[in-house]
């Protein structure tokens, strides 16, 4: 072999572990997208750091595929856009598996399962039927099934959406509005603050088997099946209890 064609050899053979070793970097680093405002799946601390449920499932499954992740803050009307605009790799933050969604995005398999539930004044008399809710004063949080399902059985209610699920609450304590339609787990959580003080479930739930799953961009197939491997993981070896049991005295699984 002549020397230039071994050296040659060398380069090439140099260049492709370079590659190797890059895309191997790369898939070990993911950008998660979580929205930080929807206790207590996910929240912002008072040092500001992202807390809550779905973001130590994230962590818990960065762990289990040996991948360093991150965690981005995102505004939840935007946080479809900003996945696919490559702003993160994958959202954790309690997203419902959706017809809808699967438009624009593939979801794993669910990590958790919610209801739909209304809450109201204590003592207050709230009709969660349909022909109940004419002439009441509803809320959800604006692009969820919550918000979908009220657009869909309004008969005659007054429907309020806010950008974020606190500003439901905030109007709720202020008596601006008769109920609010949310996931039971999310409602749950409030009713056990000082703020949830003076409020109560509100009939059965209307939607039951809720699938919460991760979004990821469409393609991204390898990523996707790594995400529900590590999620089989974690319930396997017990991580998922340790964790559920920290937020909730019941499994949400």
């Amino acid at each position: 072999m002549k020397l230039t064609s071994y050296i040659k050899g060398l380069a090439i053979t140099g260049l492709a572990v370079i590659a190797i070793s890059t895309a191997a970097n790369a898939a070990e680093n993911l950008r998660i997208g979580t929205e930080g405002a929807y206790p207590p799946f996910n929240f912002v601390d008072s040092d500001g750091k992202l807390q809550g449920f779905d973001v130590d499932i994230a962590k818990a499954l960065c762990d289990s595929m040996g991948a360093d992740c991150t965690f981005v803050a995102q505004d939840w009307d935007g946080i479809i856009p900003a996945l696919n605009k490559r702003k993160f790799d994958a959202i954790v933050a309690s997203m419902s598996i959706t017809e809808e969604r699967k438009k624009a995005v593939d979801f794993t398999e669910r990590y958790y399962t919610n209801k739909l539930q209304f809450v109201g004044k204590t003592g207050q008399m709230l009709d969660v039927s349909k022909a109940g809710l004419k002439g009441k004063v509803v809320g959800a949080q604006r692009a969820t099934i919550s918000g979908d399902w009220l657009e869909k059985n309004r008969s005659g209610a007054d429907i309020k959406l806010y950008d974020t699920q606190e500003n439901a609450y905030l109007d709720l304590a202020a008596g601006r509005l008769d109920g609010i339609l949310a996931d039971a787990l999310v409602n749950y959580e409030w009713l056990k603050s000082d703020a949830g003080k003076g409020f109560e479930f509100k009939g059965d739930p209307v939607f039951d088997g809720d699938l919460i799953g991760i979004a990821v961009r469409k393609g991204q197939d390898q990523l996707r099946t790594k995400l529900n491997k590590a999620i089989k993981a974690i319930i396997a070896n017990g991580t998922y209890a340790k964790i559920n049991a920290k937020y909730f005295p019941f499994s949400i699984y």
